[in-house]
């Protein structure tokens, strides 16, 4: 009796077991069955060409082809000498390492053209990691890193002075760097190892009484305070002292006190140089063959705006300081400007250039001045018949040069001539030409460099291959990826910054874009296209008086838009702009989204508040709903992701009514029916960015892909099943520090485009 009681409670229990087994095996049907490690892929750059700002060019002294430059947020490239073209050093940085994507300095070892380094970190401010070092003795092939105890600043202000960081070209052990907020330091054996330069004069610049917040530091760090220590150089014809230059000269970004300190014995003590200027900070320096030091000075170590400036030269075995200004600012009278950049002939050095900073008209405003006999006299550059040629990057036609903060003579060629811009650079080949009185013709010099930030990518299911909103450049229409666009950036009107961009999913000729107008043409903050992005035109109004940037969503046919602009309630339109209303039962601020199968329904949540808004009569009236999710909603943090970025986000399956996906930065959640339970994928743990692409060939659902963390592992997936299982489609050498967006193309399986954070747009294709 007994036996058979502990038979039926055995029994009971096993049935009980089954029960909960079928139960969790339901409720983690959502969960991920796998992650294959890696699909090949082919990665390469949507050709935009610069996109952003190069601050900085190196050519090595000897080797003829070898050359580098730096930019401020999207790492190092190196020249190919072959292929003529730049190629990115820095791609393997991964997104915990994406601070060391801004490039705060580069050396080259003068008797070695095969090593080069690089001092990487994008800012100062405390929340930060520190900068480190890269080294690489195989021209940038593989990196050996050294992390500072200090923080680097690659897209503050000063970023365009320089170099900071230099090779003892009598003893290429030895490297000098100076720092923003941590004085000198010295290697001496080869970026290895670093130490504190003690003896090197104090530096600290005093902040005035009236800051008193954390926000009014960060803006006197990057707007009124110098940048440290903004170049080193060694003296190659110095006498020796225990094997190594006795020489050396830095340059710090002070004003109103000493700013140039040299060294008579080999870094040991640092004194002042004596009867230096001391009215402006030094930006750039540069030490001719015949022993005279060039110095370019403003009022600001630039970006931000210069009131004054000028260029000195100091005759370093006399010890004479004299001016030699080209063209003297006169800020009482308006002609506020400054002089960002020097440079010198190593095959003549009484040849010199040097280019003002924010200078204004006078064609175009900025210039560069050239002089053949030291700076007695100077030729302008642009205003005497200088020419462009934009045929690699046709849309900086629209954007005057302006940020010239380095200019570099070839060393082994004095015809060539490169100098550095906010969108890339240009260089000449017939730079002798003024010595003639002709013009010199300047062609883009920026391809393979693409610096692009995304923040908004659209592929839409016919027409253009990709539709791009960026940063300061607005945006562009690429039929053709592997080639520049010929018609330029967006205008009618012209955005600097563009942040949304949508098209009617059933209607795609409908395109609709807004921003900020930069001026070149129309002033309208939104624009539409009626052909698939051939032609576009101004909305015939705003919402409000200043309507900009913000969030757009257009309806499936193409007749209603929402758009929310920055700092802005909800407003709708079904005119194309004619009129606008604001849309009822929605807070502010908020991105909504449009239903891809049903006209009348938008979307939107709100996911701190634990809301989700639908509209189904096209955006006049929002029904708010709480946002059913199988966890408690999640409090705001700057931890989530970068604001930019598209994590906290709802989308809309293409193809499906109602079928949503939140691509929340912790986690993604799906439902088929925006009055149901979301579902969670388990084993998605962290997502930056969200997007859709067309199906594998034997499904009808889209592919998803994501760029974030799944199963412990990092990286861009596809998944081709609805989010059962994910494959990771990059590997390690294509990381690009920090990804804003991401999203497939509905035209091709397996295409995918992804917005970095400084490494322009990037597309993929399955590796055949």
């Amino acid at each position: 009796m007994l036996l058979t009681s502990k038979l039926k409670v055995s029994g009971i229990l096993f049935i009980v077991c089954i029960f909960f087994l079928i139960i969790s095996l339901i409720s983690n049907c959502t969960s991920e069955r796998t992650v294959i490690e890696n699909e090949a892929y082919t990665w390469r750059n949507v050709h935009i060409a610069g996109g952003g700002f190069v601050d900085g060019i190196i050519f090595h002294p000897t080797t003829p082809g070898v050359k580098y430059c730096r930019t401020d947020m999207g790492g190092a490239y190196r020249w190919n000498d072959s292929d003529k073209v730049w190629e990115p050093l820095l791609d393997w940085l991964s997104y915990e390492d994406h601070n060391l994507m801004g490039v705060e300095s580069m050396a080259l070892d003068p008797s070695d053209p095969d090593r080069v380094y690089l001092a990487c970190g994008t800012y100062t401010s405390p929340e930060t990691p520190n900068g480190a070092v890269l080294r690489s003795d195989n021209r940038g092939e593989t990196f050996q890193r050294t992390d500072m105890p200090f923080k680097m600043g690659g897209n503050e202000n000063g970023r365009g002075n320089g170099e900071r960081m230099a090779v003892d070209p009598n003893n290429d052990n030895i490297l000098y760097l100076g720092t923003r907020h941590d004085g000198l330091w010295k290697s001496s054996d080869r970026g290895k190892s670093w130490q504190q330069v003690k003896s090197f004069p104090d530096i600290d610049e005093n902040f005035p009484d009236s800051l008193i917040n954390k926000n009014d530091l960060q803006m006197w760090y990057r707007q009124k305070k110098g940048s440290g220590i903004v170049f080193v150089i060694f003296d190659q014809e110095s006498e020796l002292a225990e094997g190594a230059s006795s020489v050396i000269y830095a340059g710090v970004s002070l004003m109103g006190r000493n700013n140039i300190f040299r060294s008579k014995d080999a870094g040991l003590t640092w004194h002042a140089v004596p009867g230096q200027p001391v009215t402006y900070r030094p930006n750039h320096g540069v030490l001719a063959g015949d022993g005279i030091l060039y110095i370019s000075y403003g009022t600001n170590p630039g970006p931000w705006h210069m009131k004054n400036g000028g260029v000195w030269k100091l005759n370093t075995q006399t010890g004479e300081w004299k001016e030699i200004t080209p063209e003297k600012p006169d800020p009482e009278n308006g002609l506020e400007f400054g002089y960002a950049a020097v440079a010198v002939d190593a095959t003549d050095p009484d040849i010199v250039m040097t280019s003002t900073f924010h200078r204004p008209g006078m064609i175009g405003g900025d210039d560069i001045f050239r002089s053949v006999d030291g700076g007695k006299s100077w030729k302008a550059v642009f205003s005497n018949g200088g020419k462009f040629d934009f045929t690699l990057a046709p849309y900086v036609a629209r954007t005057p040069i302006h940020w010239m903060f380095d200019i570099e003579i070839d060393p082994n060629d004095p015809d060539h001539a490169m100098f550095t811009t906010g969108y890339g650079g240009y260089e000449t080949f017939n730079l002798t030409n003024m010595d003639e009185g002709d013009a010199t013709l300047w062609h883009v010099m920026s391809t393979g460099i693409e610096q692009a930030v995304a923040l908004e990518l659209l592929s839409p299911p016919q027409g253009a291959q990709l539709i791009s909103a960026i940063g300061d450049y607005g945006g562009f229409v690429h039929k053709d990826l592997d080639k520049p666009v010929p018609e330029g950036n967006f205008v009618n009107p012209h955005f600097m910054n563009t942040n949304g961009v949508a098209c009617a999913a059933q209607n795609p000729d409908v395109i609709v874009r807004v921003g900020i107008a930069s001026g070149f043409d129309v002033q309208s903050n939104i624009g539409y296209s009626l052909d698939g992005g051939v032609t576009w035109q101004p909305a015939a109004s705003s919402p409000e008086n200043g309507s900009k940037l913000g969030h757009i969503a257009v309806s499936a046919n193409g007749n209603a838009w929402i758009w929310t602009p920055e700092e802005s309630p909800v407003y709708h339109t079904h005119d194309k702009g004619i009129t606008w209303s604001r849309s009822a039962g929605i807070p502010n601020y908020i991105r909504v989204i449009a239903d891809k199968v049903n006209p009348s329904v938008f979307y939107a949540v709100d996911l701190y508040e634990g809301c989700l808004y639908v509209s189904r009569d096209a955006g006049e009236i929002f029904e708010e709903t709480t946002l059913q999710l199988p966890y408690e909603v999640p409090a705001y943090s700057d931890s989530r992701g970068d604001i930019r970025g598209g994590q906290d986000r709802i989308y809309a399956t293409p193809g499906f009514e109602g079928d949503l996906w939140l691509a929340a930065f912790d986690g993604l959640y799906h439902t088929k029916n925006p009055e149901d339970k979301f579902s969670q994928y388990k084993n998605v743990k962290e997502i930056h960015a969200f997007g859709f692409g067309k199906a594998a060939p034997e499904n009808n659902f889209p592919a998803l892909y994501l760029v974030g963390v799944v199963k412990d592992v990092r990286g861009i997936f596809r998944s081709d099943d609805k989010a059962e299982s994910w494959i990771r489609i990059n590997d390690d050498l294509h990381q690009w520090g920090l990804l804003l967006h991401v999203t497939g193309d509905p035209k091709k399986y397996g295409r995918v485009y992804v917005g970095t954070h400084g490494r322009g747009i990037i597309y993929g294709t399955p590796y055949k």
